[in-house]
């Protein structure tokens, strides 16, 4: 991709960083339009929040080029930071003030003077639907008000880009569709966002690109719909009751991928009627009981488990960045 769109956008290229001996990322190169959700996958470790540290300014690259909105990271970092706007897994708002008053101390922070400081505080509060709870201290917030106040005080300097780390973790079906909206809006009116996933589904929903990270290498990227053309087929799981009775079912069935804390084995069978009876068959007269089958067409599970040779584990990620470094 290239052109005015991604020039406005974000772009990387042979991004490499170790920490020691270890390879975190390894010639990774990125290109994301203005305007356009790129999602962020990978396993724990992958590289994924050094990835963001380093476009963030947070963290130096070894070595490789990047741009944000056409500031150079290293070159013009004091750019970089102007255009861009970070939001943590967890929301870093003050609980000791009001929602008004939290919007209000990042506008001072941002420097947007005594008249323009307030109206954009009020442009937010009505955004993110909380004017009714604006002068309630944040004790009486939900978890989902929190998250979308924290959203909004990283918007108080309209950022071109930006980097959201897990914005919907902990919320309830109902915040996490309000999040989700705020975030299509965005993209919608040019911003740039990349997304750093745990869950597949999400991904689906919002990005209009996904990038999938692993061992510090890019090794998958494209539309949701293009990823899952990758991938022929179906896939059978077959769920267990026992840790010992799973265990034994991929001894037996050395190609397939395991997931202990699902008790979940998934093959490589196409899902047809004769290939299910077959690999029952093959569990039963080993003696190994299946609680039940269940038949999957391809999906994003199916890409990540493909491209990485793991499951999404839904955890945080284990990058070895340096601790207590806050990513906004």
């Amino acid at each position: 991709m290239t052109g005015p769109s991604v020039a406005s956008g974000i772009v990387v290229r042979n991004v490499r960083k170790s920490f020691g001996d270890h390879v975190v990322l390894d010639n990774v190169s990125l290109a994301v339009g203005r305007g356009t959700v790129l999602s962020l996958l990978g396993p724990n470790g992958a590289g994924k929040t050094t990835l963001v540290r380093i476009l963030s300014t947070l963290t130096p690259a070894d070595s490789g080029s990047m741009q944000i909105a056409g500031h150079d990271v290293v070159a013009d970092s004091d750019g970089v930071r102007a255009v861009i706007g970070v939001t943590d897994q967890f929301a870093a708002v003050d609980n000791l003030l009001t929602g008004a008053d939290n919007l209000r101390l990042m506008a001072d922070l941002r420097h947007l003077g005594r008249a323009a400081g307030p109206r954009r505080v009020a442009e937010l509060l009505e955004q993110f639907d909380l004017t009714d709870a604006a002068h309630k201290p944040l004790s009486t917030y939900s978890g989902g008000m929190r998250r979308r106040l924290d959203l909004a005080m990283t918007l108080v300097d309209q950022p071109r880009v930006l980097f959201l780390d897990e914005p919907t973790a902990g919320l309830d079906p109902r915040s996490r569709l309000t999040m989700w909206r705020i975030i299509r809006d965005l993209a919608g009116a040019g911003v740039t966002i990349l997304l750093t996933r745990q869950h597949l589904d999400e991904a689906d929903q919002l990005a209009d690109r996904i990038a999938v990270l692993d061992r510090g290498r890019i090794v998958a990227d494209g539309t949701p719909s293009e990823l899952r053309g990758r991938i022929p087929g179906g896939h059978v799981r077959l769920h267990f009751t026992d840790t010992n009775l799973l265990r034994r079912a991929r001894a037996l069935l050395p190609a397939a991928a395991s997931d202990e804390g699902q008790l979940v084995l998934r093959t490589g069978a196409d899902g047809s009627v004769d290939g299910l009876r077959e690999l029952l068959d093959e569990l039963h007269e080993a003696r190994i009981a299946v609680a039940r089958p269940s038949i999957h067409t391809a999906d994003l599970d199916d890409v990540f488990l493909a491209v990485t040779g793991s499951f999404v584990t839904g955890k945080a990620d284990d990058d070895p960045t340096p601790q207590g470094v806050p990513l906004s």
